[in-house]
């Protein structure tokens, strides 16, 4: 239910926003507007209000919405109307009302990264983890616990920053010229080669490739919580045991510890334990678990966690409102010009067509979004937001790119284009719009059904 609600939210503010974009627009130039529609289909619900001429529409299929002028294309209008009918207006103020809708989606992003700027972004500071040899983050000298200051001169205030910046220099196959702060306090300028990543390991987590993860604190096998009843509890287990062997192999951090009881479902384990300076030898039996089809095992225990040592690693970033609006206006062009790379990556072969997404996975993540707090989500809804405003700016037929092609022709030409190639062109639209749907369509099962 969070999910669904959370999906519904977010369509209705994105389609609303722009669609209100047009219809500002349009009345601002003198457009009667006939019905302004948040989703297609059987209409539910219908209001005017006062003597308005607009209809307010809710309509069946909550998928997007509509703006309907009035237009001699579409139907005969009155010669006391005519004046304000859309086709009559002059091609510039068509151009200004097809384009206010993606605009409209854009401001939408700027308003909302302003005010998460202001409120404070949650992140984790850009300190490396293990470096794996033969990656390119090893290859450029980088070691465990650097932290990265800046990216060509760009400060980096967290990881999904950094995450950011690296993105779009992997698109542009630039290297990275970073700023590195080691453990010891110490500086150096780094080279980090980014061209060498082939468009599979763009579908996945091209960070990981380079060889870059986020530092996490080593955590000891000492058991902070059990779970009542569990195997740990049943096995003799206490809060403040130390876990010292299992089966004989040493379990020097937690991550080891997990390996081996998911390993061993529903099989005994001789644990050799340190409880107040005293060795003990226990016999556990883990519980089994099914896990995306596959058997595991279980002891219901929890590691003592320093959580002073976690939250060093947090940080929160924010600014003051001025700083904040050209921190979010930043942000906007930048994840903009970011989509723009990835399409036409894709266009080309250089991206995989995995990348696509479809309702399915954007309602998954504004359900997860929602879960994490009012941050997250509208950060969700803003980087929506901005997809959605790009990609209506596409010059494909149907979209408001393709009309706003359309017009600029007629701008040069002097003359609208002709019936024909206008219906050819939403033909194609159709089309490609249909093929675009597929993929996405199939991208949210495959990923449902292969996690």
């Amino acid at each position: 239910m969070t999910t669904l609600l959370a999906f519904i939210v977010a369509i209705v503010v994105l389609v609303v926003f722009h669609e209100w974009g047009h219809y500002a627009v349009a009345r601002w130039c003198g457009v009667k507007v006939l019905r302004f529609s948040v989703g297609f289909g059987k209409v539910l619900y219908s209001r005017r209000f006062g003597n308005g001429e607009t209809e307010w529409v809710i309509s069946a299929l909550p998928f997007g919405g509509y703006v309907k002028m009035l237009d001699e294309r579409e139907g005969e209008v009155s010669a006391a109307d005519l004046p304000r009918a859309f086709n009559r207006k002059p091609v510039l103020q068509r151009m200004a009302i097809v384009v206010a809708g993606p605009v409209a989606n854009l401001l939408l992003a700027v308003l909302l990264y302003w005010a998460l700027f202001i409120y404070g972004v949650p992140g984790i500071k850009p300190v490396l983890g293990e470096i794996k040899p033969d990656t390119p983050a090893a290859m450029a000298m980088l070691h465990e616990q650097d932290t990265i200051a800046a990216i060509d001169g760009v400060a980096v205030p967290s990881w999904q920053d950094m995450r950011w910046i690296l993105l779009d220099l992997v698109l542009q196959g630039k290297p990275a010229e970073l700023d590195v702060r080691s453990v010891g306090g110490g500086t150096a300028l780094r080279t980090l080669r980014l061209s060498n990543l082939s468009a599979a390991d763009l579908d996945g987590n091209f960070m990981a490739k380079l060889g870059l993860q986020p530092y996490q604190p080593k955590v000891y096998p000492v058991i902070g919580k059990l779970v009542a009843d569990g195997a740990g509890q049943q096995g003799g287990l206490r809060e403040g045991d130390r876990i010292l062997r299992v089966d004989g192999t040493l379990m020097p951090f937690w991550q080891d510890l997990v390996e081996v009881v998911r390993a061993h479902p529903l099989q005994s384990l001789q644990v050799e334990i340190e409880r107040d300076t005293a060795l003990l030898q226990l016999t556990i039996t883990p519980d089994r678990l099914e896990e995306n089809g596959v058997a595991i095992g279980r002891i219901g225990a929890a590691p003592l966690v320093d959580r002073a040592t976690f939250d060093a690693l947090r940080t929160e970033v924010s600014y003051p409102p001025l700083r904040a609006l050209e921190q979010a206006l930043r942000k906007t062009w930048e994840t903009s010009v970011i989509s723009l790379k990835m399409m036409a990556k894709m266009v080309v072969g250089e991206v995989s067509l995995k990348n696509l997404s479809g309702p399915i996975t954007i309602a998954d993540y504004a359900g997860q979004s929602a879960q994490m707090g009012i941050g997250a989500y509208l950060g969700f809804l803003a980087l929506i937001s901005i997809s959605l405003g790009i990609l209506n700016l596409l010059p494909i037929p149907l979209l408001d790119g393709g009309h706003l092609l359309y017009y600029a022709v007629e701008f040069f030409k002097g003359s609208p284009v002709s019936d024909a190639l206008w219906d050819a062109g939403q033909r194609v639209g159709i089309a490609l719009l249909l093929t675009l749907m597929s993929f996405a369509l199939y991208n949210d099962i495959s990923r449902l059904i292969l996690g």
